[in-house]
Order: structure tokens, then sequence, then C-alpha cells
């Protein structure tokens, strides 16, 4: 019996030195525990380290795609239209031939014109010779002062008659080069509105250019901004195509509304970008990037390192001996995903990025890894 109860001891005495040493080694994790009594277990954190930097500020409006200018071709003389000298839809060049009036009615119209001057030219050469006559007799005394006007209006009668058969030659003339329609601007050809065959009237529509390079884009901007993009420098734009890819070629915003759409609570502003290649066609759906804010000096962190304190938004830096304090930021906005930290930050703080979700201010910490230093 009593070799019993001293077994039983030696059991339970090696039961309770077991537990002891599990309670003080390792916890499977590679992390060595607080013995028992001890103080608060260190809390595994990454960290980064933080440097202030320049931040711009760009936003994004949805715009339109409009040409420059879009120009109604119209028969500038009547008549029957002969031919159409273009392919519908063809980006044309200024002063490529689009159209061709019958030119018929205007050659008869210039020939005579060149009579008619011809036929004035005639009496202005009889008039001057009628005065030539006329003076000389004068002056032997021969004839009365009345003859002598008389042929001195003849001769000034003459010379506006030539002027006016001069000016009928010119307009017969340009009548008659207005037969050939002519592109007035460079841009691409819409639909004909006229079919070949057709008797037009001056002033009748026969199709319309839109000029593709510049392109405008018409946009919507909030009126905080309206100030800024009226300035004596105007903002510089980026054009994002419907691919989400940037156009080739910077632009600039060179027209904003002064008055507010009631409807929208916006201001409608104008973007203009060299379009050479073409690449932004009228009616496309576009985005317009802005530079709306310069930062001179400010953090940018990943957005999940905040969190909400009791004052309001914060994050977590570690101090000295490896202790993690709550540290209130002023947010600015979210620069290409990632968090804009106005104040609250200092260069070189140690910024626990991930970890943070179970810390308490105060707390000790474990660093686990250490990221590149982020702005």
């Amino acid at each position: 019996m009593r070799t019993s109860i001293t077994g039983y001891r030696a059991a339970a005495g090696a039961l309770v030195m077991t537990i002891l040493l599990a309670g003080c080694g390792d916890d499977g994790g590679g992390n060595a525990q607080a013995p028992m009594g001890g103080g608060p277990r260190a809390m595994p954190v990454t960290v980064t380290t933080v440097q202030a930097e320049e931040v711009l500020v760009r936003n994004n409006y949805a715009g339109r795609a409009h040409g420059a200018r879009a120009v109604e071709v119209r028969a500038r003389v009547g008549g029957i239209l002969d031919e159409r000298l273009y392919t519908e839809g063809q980006v044309v060049e200024q002063g490529t031939p689009l159209f061709r009036i019958d030119r018929e009615p205007f050659e008869v119209a210039l020939n005579r014109a060149e009579a008619e001057r011809a036929r004035a030219q005639a009496e202005l050469e009889q008039a001057r010779r009628e005065w030539n006559r006329v003076s000389e007799l004068y002056e032997r005394n021969t004839t009365s002062a009345r003859e002598l006007d008389r042929a001195r209006s003849a001769v000034e009668l003459a010379e506006a008659a030539i002027r006016l058969a001069d000016a009928g030659v010119a307009q017969a003339r340009l009548d008659l080069g207005y037969t050939q329609v002519e592109a007035p601007l460079s841009g691409v050809t819409g639909l004909e509105a006229t079919p070949e065959g057709s008797l037009v009237e001056p002033g009748s529509l026969l199709t319309i250019i839109t000029q593709l390079d510049p392109i405008h884009v018409r946009f919507a901007l909030p009126p905080a901004l309206s100030s800024r993009s009226q300035d004596s420098e105007p903002m510089a734009a980026t054009l994002i195509l419907p691919d989400g890819n940037p156009h080739a070629h910077p632009g600039q915003v060179d027209f904003t509304n002064r008055t507010v759409d009631p409807t929208t609570g916006t201001i409608q502003a104008r973007a203009v970008f060299p379009n050479p290649e073409h690449a932004v066609m009228p009616g496309q759906f576009v985005r317009i990037q802005l530079e709306t804010q310069r930062i001179p000096e400010a953090f940018l962190i990943d957005p999940s390192a905040v969190i909400e304190g009791p004052t309001g938004p914060a994050v977590f830096v570690i101090g000295e001996g490896d202790v993690a304090q709550a540290r209130p930021v002023t947010l600015g906005p979210i620069v290409e995903g990632r968090q804009v930290i106005l104040e609250g930050l200092q260069n070189g703080d140690r910024l626990v990025i991930n970890g943070q979700v179970a810390l308490q201010d105060g707390a000790p910490v474990a660093i686990t890894e250490t990221q590149g230093g982020a702005g």
C-alpha cells in the first residue's frame, strides 16, 4: 500500500512539471510565449517607413468629342448639280473640289459681260476723241463752253460705264468659279444632302464637313474648379480614350461657362486636343483627366492602414521600444489607389500596414516584416 501511494505521488509530480514546461515553452508558431503572470503578449505587425512627397491630385470627368468646326457646304449659285467629286465619309483637304454645277449658263453670262465691257471701252474711246476735238475748238473760240461741258460729261459717263462693265465681268467670273464647290476646310465629309442631277438654288445645302484636327471635348466641371479654369494660364488636360489608354497629345481647357446648369449643378467646359492621326472621332465618349490639386508635401499610404479612432481617422506607428502608438491623421483624397495623409505623420515614421486591426495604443509589437519606404 505504501508503495502505491509513493508511485502515485511521483506520477503527479511529473505531470505538474510537464504542464509548467509546456507553459514556458514554444507556442508552436516560433514565438516564445510570456510566462504565466508576465506582461502582455507582443503582437506581430508589418511596418513600412514613410516619406513625404509632392502629390498631384487628378480627377476624371466624362465627356464627348466634337469636331472643332462643323461647316455646312452650300451652293453659292443656282443650277443643275452635275457631279459629286468625292466619296462620302472621305477626309478631304481644304480646297478639294466636292461638287460641280452646270457651267454653261455662267460661261454665257461671262461672255455677255465681256462684250458689254468691250462696248463700254469703245464708247469711252469715242468720248475721249470728241473731248479732244471740242477742247481744241474751244481754245480757238469756235465753240461754246456748253459744248465743252457736254464733251467732258460724255467722257465721265463713259468712264463710269467702263467701271460698271468691269464689275459685271468680275461678277460673271466669280459666279463661274462658284460652279465648282470646294471644301472650305480640312475635315471629314458627310453624306450628300442633294443628289446629282438636282436643281439647286443659291444657299442649298450640299453636305457638311467636320474638322477633326484639333478635336474638342465637352464635359462638366464642379463649380469649385471654374475659377481655376478661368485663370490666365489654361489648365492642362489629358484625354483618356474609350479603351482606357491616354491620347498621344496633351491638351488644355480653353473654355468654361460662367453659369451653373441648374439641372446638374455643374459648369459646362471644353478642352481642345491636337488630333493629327484622327485617333479621336466626333461623337465618341471619352474622359478628361485634370490636375485639380497640387500638394507640396503629403504622405501616400495603403488605405487599409487607416483605422477609425475615438476622435476620427488614425494610424498606428511604432515608437521606441517597439510599442504601438495611435496617431490621429487628417485625410486627403485617394490618389491612384493610395490614401493621402495631410497631417499626422512625419518623415521616418514606421507605419503599421498589417496587423493594426487587433492593436491597442501602447501595446508591444513584434515586427515580422519591414517593407520598403512608402511615400
